[in-house]
């Protein structure tokens, strides 16, 4: 078993995705979605050990949560701050640790290795269905949370020019922007909106689920017209009113089902240790989200 965790999780197609990788892949294996508070998640992850689950995603909002729960963590997490991978394993024969999926059987101890496959996701998502080079690019990014704090770090890490940081809390856009100041002093990062037109605007927020949620963006403060494209994290709805806002004041608009996939498709690596069957994982999710065998 391998299981995506969050609260909501009721509009994940990460279980399309994955079954129909497995089934591709003809793995004796199925994926799930549960709905796990964030004051249970180190509960179910002690019962998904001893149930000898194979690995889990986390989503909003336990991916900061997570960090601290981890037996081991990969570079990865450590690097990124936010775990949204979930590895479990267990010692060989050779006494080397073996992701679970792949042993017949592991008498000794199971251990939790976090990793983040989100932020090299979203960079070739950006590339791939915006056309978008982070590299010297002025962007605004909604949110510093985990999928926010993770995408910061990496974009700084690519090289952006300038980064605004647009969180509900300012503390956390503050301590977030003095760490990437720090960790990358090239990087002009500031707090709040810009103060001139930038390339992208990214919104890694949850404000846009649930129909009734406002925009995650003041656009009277900062009009969408300021930017060249709009990417939201958020890929159910397909068109959120953000992008839909966006499409209107003439941006490029991407969701964020490309995220999805590449982040889905690395985790399906470190959990079978075989090849990500991507076409198949593509079409599953299209399928899933549009109804239909083309994304809209």
């Amino acid at each position: 078993l391998a299981a995506v965790w969050g609260a909501p999780i009721r509009h994940s197609a990460s279980p399309a995705m994955h079954n129909a990788a497995l089934a591709a892949l003809d793995l004796d294996w199925r994926y799930l979605a549960c709905e796990v508070a964030p004051e249970e998640l180190a509960v179910a992850l002690e019962g998904a050990r001893v149930m000898g689950f194979c690995g889990v995603n986390l989503t909003v909002p336990h991916k900061r949560l997570a960090l601290g729960m981890m037996d081991d963590l990969d570079v990865s997490a450590e690097a990124w701050g936010a775990v949204n991978t979930v590895v479990f394993e267990a010692e060989n024969a050779e006494g080397v640790w073996t992701p679970i999926g792949l042993l017949r059987s592991f008498p000794g101890p199971v251990r939790l290795r976090g990793y983040n496959t989100d932020a090299d996701a979203i960079l070739r998502s950006l590339r791939e269905d915006l056309h978008m080079e982070p590299r010297g690019a002025r962007v605004l990014l909604l949110g510093a949370g985990g999928a926010g704090r993770a995408a910061a770090l990496r974009l700084a890490d690519e090289g952006v020019e300038t980064l605004w940081l647009q969180n509900r809390t300012e503390s956390k856009a503050a301590e977030l922007a003095a760490e990437i100041a720090e960790r990358f002093p090239a990087v002009d990062v500031r707090t709040g909106l810009p103060d001139s037109d930038v390339e992208f605007i990214l919104n890694a927020t949850s404000s846009g689920l649930k129909p009734e949620d406002p925009l995650p963006l003041d656009i009277q403060a900062y009009p969408l017209s300021h930017a060249d494209a709009v990417y939201d994290m958020i890929y159910r709805p397909a068109e959120t009113p953000l992008l839909r806002a966006a499409q209107a004041a003439g941006c490029r608009t991407a969701n964020g089902l490309g995220m999805l996939l590449y982040q889905g498709a690395a985790a399906f690596e470190l959990w079978t240790q075989r090849p990500a069957p991507i076409e198949v994982m593509r079409a599953a999710l299209i399928h899933e989200v549009y109804g239909t065998g083309e994304s809209q």
